[in-house]
């Protein structure tokens, strides 16, 4: 009996968290079908009278939304991709190879974590003005080709596969970068995909960063160049315009998650297994 209380006030506490984090979407929502009165409106309304559909049409009209769209889709896949292969290749060294320093460095790496990426910008920003790659994709790229994160998780899932595997891969004559391509990264798959999708949602949603190193429209990002694409001559801001991009933005996610949900849950637990 007790176990079942437990378990219903554990629900009950879930779902309490579940509806605050929904909140933001479901406002978000709301008011992308609003009316501009009802969006400004004091106070504010829950629920539009007369749900606006046409908002979603003005959204990509006003705006030059698609190509916005555009570069983001192309500087995550990017990002995705090189993240992945240094996400990949760092996590196999740390789990299977001998070097000197190798627990230095990977404890430099935990520690970077630490460290908020505010406190890089300056940094980055004087690289890529040196480099003279203002307002170029790699300015949007390189910084996100290492997170520290990911490679954490991936080793802790690479170190849980048997060295007997290593060794008796090492026996038959495989070559580490075989190894890695026939045995660990099909057992690493969910993992893999899991650093892939956290890769593509870091750089999704960044601001800051594209907000500082592109001044040309035509290279904005969706995070950065919808902040002000529906404010009028006035200084009005079309909030359910805003709204209503943001909310075809964030759709791709939450495809995305429901597709490889399981994929994702499979490796947040097995990389939070084995220390």
């Amino acid at each position: 009996m007790k176990a079942k209380t437990h378990n219903i006030h554990n629900y009950i506490l879930l779902a309490l968290i579940a509806c605050l984090v929904l909140i933001p979407f479901i406002w978000m929502l709301s008011t992308a079908l609003k009316t501009e009165s009802e969006a400004l409106s004091v106070p504010p309304l829950l629920f539009p009278k007369i749900p606006q559909f046409t908002n979603f049409i003005m959204a990509l009209t006003v705006a030059p939304f698609l190509n916005y769209l555009f570069n983001t889709v192309v500087v995550a896949c990017f990002v995705v991709i090189l993240s992945t292969a240094v996400t990949v290749l760092a996590s196999f060294a740390f789990s299977w190879m001998e070097f000197p320093g190798k627990d230095v460095l990977f404890f430099i790496v935990l520690g970077s974590m630490m460290i908020p990426q505010e406190m890089l910008i300056i940094t980055n920003f004087m690289t890529i003005a040196k480099l003279g790659w203002m307002n170029t994709y790699q300015a949007l790229v390189l910084p996100y080709g290492v997170n520290a994160f990911n490679i954490f998780l991936l080793r802790q899932t690479m170190k849980q596969i048997p060295t007997d595997l290593f060794t008796a891969a090492r026996i038959d004559g495989l070559s580490f970068f075989r190894f890695l391509r026939k045995v660990v990264l099909p057992i690493c798959k969910p993992t893999v995909l899991t650093t892939m999708l956290l890769s593509l949602i870091w750089v999704w949603n960044t601001f800051a960063w594209p907000n500082l190193i592109t001044t040309k429209d035509s290279l904005r990002m969706v995070s950065n160049g919808l902040s002000n694409a529906f404010t009028t001559n006035s200084g009005t801001i079309r909030y359910e315009l805003q709204m209503s991009a943001a909310t075809l933005v964030t759709i791709p996610l939450i495809v995305l998650f429901v597709f490889l949900r399981k994929n994702i849950f499979a490796g947040i637990q097995s990389g939070g297994i084995k220390g």
